[in-house]
């Protein structure tokens, strides 16, 4: 994603990146009308009393901007690490893990890392060894997590060209060190449901995909495996380490049937899921059955936004900072109020969940569900 142009609605929330930058500062809605923007200073008040911790982002580059930022949102976050060759952001794990200790050092007690291993390394000699080795050694420096991503299951082949799958013998070494050093497993497997489908415009994330990611369309593509053969081998992978923590990334991948995701809270008492990217999938149900789903489970929902959007160069730092309060802004908005949102032209009322529920979501579940949030290195 790239600052400066109009995101999808889908994986920012219910405002857009030009809506927001279009939208006066806190306007308020005495008449119904949407209230969009970054806090007033009321809002932010009550946004920082909450002391934020957003679960679930990507910054490689310490910003003075992000540090002032934070600290007049009293937000914490969780830096996240993947390994991707695709696209623009090919980069070795060993630099990214540089770029964003970087950002955990000048950030101590805003900043903590997810760490991750190098999928594509699976099948070759050492490879479980080698990882668990890395591991450590960032779990030694203040890592709280691992992420494995969803070119697991949509990407990565073993040496018989089939698609490697989370529940992969070769992965087991790796699951039982991260749970024996009590850390959390970030899982991002599978994608939205349109992407095993054939390119529909109408789709909320047919822009984004189509044009800045469309290699991840698995449709026609030979040998693939099905979403569902994925979130089963995901759900293998829980019941075989019921010791380990696992946070779903993006509703668990399982957004278009919350139906589902509750039953597996109450199949699986490892799993909870963090919002980021799908606040939206709530937004266009019924309002009533949105409070009701996120009343029922409000212990295994954890927020985040995947914010992306790197404070650099410094000439654009100001403007990732206005994106990065507006989203947090609105989302807030959503959960907290019963002030009027808008998601692709429709006007939305806030949820106005109860404060304790609020807590909860942005903060509460993420200290439960990572441990070692609370300490400063």
């Amino acid at each position: 994603m790239r600052i400066g142009s109009v995101l999808p609605a889908l994986m920012i929330g219910c405002l857009s990146f030009a809506a927001a930058f279009a939208a006066a500062p806190g306007s308020s809605s005495p008449t119904g009308k949407p209230v969009v923007g970054p806090f007033t200073e009321a809002e932010r008040q009550q946004f920082a009393a909450l002391d934020v911790i957003d679960s679930h982002t990507h910054i490689l580059a310490p910003s003075p901007v992000f540090t002032k930022m934070a600290e007049r949102l009293n937000l914490r976050i969780i830096d996240i690490l993947v390994v991707n060759n695709h696209g623009k952001k090919v980069e070795l794990l060993a630099q990214k893990r540089t770029r964003a200790m970087n950002v955990v050092q000048q950030n101590p007690e805003r900043v903590k890392l997810c760490t991750t291993f190098d999928p594509y390394k699976i099948g070759t000699p050492g490879f479980a060894a080698e990882a668990v080795s890395e591991l450590d050694k960032d779990f030694a420096d203040g890592a709280i997590a691992v992420k494995i991503w969803k070119n697991v299951g949509m990407q990565i082949k073993n040496d018989k060209g089939e698609y490697v799958l989370p529940d992969d013998p070769a992965l087991e070494p790796i699951y039982r060190d991260i749970a024996a050093h009590n850390k959390t497993l970030i899982a991002h497997v599978a994608d939205p449901d349109s992407l095993w489908a054939s390119p529909n415009p109408k789709a909320d994330d047919y822009e984004y995909y189509m044009y800045e990611e469309p290699w991840w369309y698995m449709y026609n593509k030979p040998g693939v495996k099905s979403k569902q053969e994925i979130l089963r081998a995901r759900d293998h992978m829980m019941e075989m380490n019921s010791n380990l923590r696992v946070v779903g990334a993006h509703l668990g991948s399982m957004e278009m049937n919350l139906h589902d995701l509750g039953a597996h809270f109450d199949r699986y008492p490892n799993f909870a899921v963090d919002l980021a990217g799908r606040v939206p999938y709530l937004e266009m149900i019924p309002r009533d059955e949105a409070i009701a789903f996120v009343t029922k489970y409000q212990d295994r929902l954890i927020y985040g936004t995947d914010n992306d959007h790197e404070f650099y160069p410094p000439g654009k730092a100001h403007e990732t900072e206005r994106f990065w309060e507006s989203a947090y802004a609105n989302q807030w908005r959503y959960f907290a109020t019963d002030d009027v949102v808008v998601y692709q032209g429709k006007k939305i009322e806030g949820l106005n969940l109860p404060p304790s529920i609020v807590r909860k979501l942005y903060h509460d579940n993420a200290v439960r569900w990572f441990p070692g949030l609370e300490e400063s290195k």
